[in-house]
């Protein structure tokens, strides 16, 4: 087998496993984006931007899927699509216009930090369940639109964890159950993903010939882990991703720091 067809099946495997991952925990990020980092000649910034075209199909198949909770949530969360937009533009612009050596040297921390929200998420999702608020109005409303905002600027800028993130806000927004709030959730990182695409497309940061193949790989892989998902503890795949990600920020910190890169 040669070199070149090892590297695309190690890349639509770690697309294969991300898709399956997402369909049971979420994280699958933390698995494409190193994936694509280690392959020669690719810079930290298209490996960001073909990871985030490779996963894009599974967030639209998932919000497809809450289309009957979309319906009944939509006066709320179309109050939270423009900050998004807006926000995604200026996070993904910030990583295509910005000196590449800026994201280099973030990518430790940037993978720390999203292995760090998926280690708080059982008491983000706790608080979920046994927390109701009304619709929020005025002040309370717009603190919400900039958390949005904010969020979206992160997400456009890497995307880990942005769930997670928005799990902690949505509920403010008067969702009715995990249900709706899950389905809102959804919708809007389809929403700071799809912008994403754009920005990076149109900035040519995109490496295809690797995005189509780890497409295929992420599709087939959210199918089989949807399938499987009822036999596999959502709480083992969460802190496999928990260990993966630790374990890649800290390789990063190190070579960044301390290998033979730094010296």
């Amino acid at each position: 087998m040669s070199d070149a067809a090892v590297l695309y099946l190690l890349l639509a495997g770690s697309a294969f496993f991300a898709g399956a991952i997402n369909a049971i925990a979420g994280g699958g990020t933390l698995l494409t984006f190193p994936a694509l980092l280690a392959v020669p000649g690719l810079t930290s910034v298209q490996a960001n931007a073909t990871s985030t075209i490779a996963l894009q199909p599974g967030s639209l198949a998932s919000a497809v899927g809450y289309r009957d909770e979309l319906r009944k949530t939509w006066p709320l969360v179309s109050k939270l699509v423009l900050p998004s937009i807006v926000g995604s533009l200026i996070g993904s612009l910030l990583v295509t216009e910005l000196p590449k050596k800026v994201f280099d040297q973030l990518v430790p921390w940037l993978i720390l930090i999203a292995a760090m929200l998926f280690l708080i998420q059982p008491a983000v999702k706790k608080l979920v369940k046994t927390t109701h608020h009304e619709k929020p109005t005025g002040r309370l409303l717009a603190v919400i639109v900039a958390g949005q905002f904010l969020i979206a600027v992160y997400g456009g800028y890497f995307g880990a964890g942005i769930g997670i993130l928005m799990l902690s806000v949505l509920p403010f927004m008067g969702t009715d159950s995990i249900h709706d709030t899950n389905a809102a959730k959804t919708l809007l990182a389809t929403v700071i993903n799809l912008v994403s695409v754009v920005v990076f497309v149109w900035q040519r940061e995109v490496v295809w010939e690797y995005a189509f193949v780890m497409i295929a790989g992420a599709i087939t892989g959210g199918y089989a882990g949807a399938r499987v998902s009822r036999r596999i503890p959502a709480r083992f795949v969460r802190w496999l991703v928990i260990v993966i990600g630790f374990g890649l920020g800290a390789y990063y910190l190190w070579k960044q720091y301390g290998g033979p890169a730094a010296a």
